[in-house]
């Protein structure tokens, strides 16, 4: 099983902030992404395992409501000219 990665995941609700999430569910940038639109499709939340909002030291499990998602951007670096949209 390959190593998985930490990856920063920026999601941006409707009429509300962006949120970024750092986690280590996936393997890379592409898993991530599909786990994303399996869940948009699915019409179900995003379930994180490994994962932190941005600020905090502690990981543990997000569920994140991806009906209320307009984008979202993967990358293993924070910054605005990195990722992948959805």
């Amino acid at each position: 099983m390959p190593d998985k990665i930490v990856l920063i995941l920026r999601f941006h609700p409707v009429g509300g902030e962006d949120v970024s999430v750092v986690c280590r569910d996936f393997t890379d940038e592409n898993e991530a992404l599909e786990a994303v639109a399996h869940a948009i499709d699915e019409h179900r939340s995003l379930v994180l395992n490994e994962a932190r909002y941005e600020r905090e030291a502690d990981e543990s499990g997000i569920v994140i409501n991806m009906a209320n998602v307009v984008s979202m951007r993967v990358s293993r670096t924070n910054g605005a000219a990195t990722g992948q949209y959805l």
